[in-house]
């Protein structure tokens, strides 16, 4: 398993991008509202990252065509942006990345549709549970901590609130390439895996459901669903571990 550790150099570069993809992101979820159609919001993040000088990373996936992965309700990754209107009370998934002098970086986030004071309280605190995990297993990405330390922080976060994580989806590094070594998946397991180190960019994924944890694939053959139709979540920053501890290259919500 070879893993790529980057350079100060790469990761200056790897901020500038972060700041490109954290934009867009912020981009889209700015224009989120009931009536808006998925398509829509894909070209604005495509457009937002091509103006700021980058180069929407899923485009370079071979096959995919889109900027974005949107997913709604029981729609967990991949799903494909069309002429489907949000409506109130969706939860909508957004997943993006920006290919940027050489180096990738990829962030997700997942949100409520419409009037949040109309919205279940259940709705809301399957979101806030999904953010609560994603930034207890950042702070597990620290030099000398294990990919398996990431895990099962957010195993713990995520089960104790009645959820599950999905078993069959990972987050990973990231850097030259939009997928890397290692894999990291959303719960724990007796290996704790490779052990962090200094300049290691990780894809930190929470990706769970309120569910069980099984997934379907759709005809379109790329958007993966909840097997029980229940309600699915994604959240992601692309991580650098450093000796000050971790530095969030996607943080959008400080931009």
């Amino acid at each position: 398993m070879a893993i790529t550790v980057k350079s100060k150099e790469q990761i200056k570069i790897m901020k500038e991008g972060g700041r490109i993809t954290a934009g867009a992101l912020k981009a889209v979820l700015a224009r989120v509202a009931v009536g808006v159609t998925t398509a829509e919001l894909d070209k604005i993040a495509e457009e937002f990252i091509i103006s700021s000088g980058g180069e929407p990373a899923f485009k370079r996936v071979p096959g995919y065509k889109f900027a974005t992965c949107l997913n709604l309700n029981e729609g967990v990754v991949h799903g494909l942006p069309s002429k489907q209107k949000l409506k109130e009370g969706d939860i909508l998934s957004v997943d993006l990345g920006t290919y940027y002098k050489g180096l990738n970086t990829d962030v997700s986030w997942t949100v409520y549709v419409g009037d949040e004071n109309q919205a279940l309280s259940s709705k809301l605190q399957f979101l806030e549970v999904g953010e609560k995990a994603l930034w207890v297993a950042i702070d597990q990405c620290r030099i000398g901590k294990a990919v398996g330390d990431i895990s099962a922080a957010m195993e713990k976060i995520l089960r104790g609130a009645g959820y599950s994580p999905v078993e069959t989806l990972v987050g990973h590094g990231v850097g030259e390439k939009l997928h890397e070594e290692p894999q990291i998946p959303c719960l724990a397991s007796p290996y704790k895996g490779v052990e962090l180190k200094e300049g290691m960019t990780l894809a930190t994924e929470v990706i769970y459901t309120a569910g069980k944890p099984a997934l379907k694939l759709l005809p379109d053959n790329w958007t993966f669903v909840t097997a029980d139709d229940s309600l699915a979540g994604l959240f992601e920053h692309t991580v650098a571990v450093s000796p000050t501890g971790p530095i969030v290259l996607t943080a959008w919500k400080v931009i």
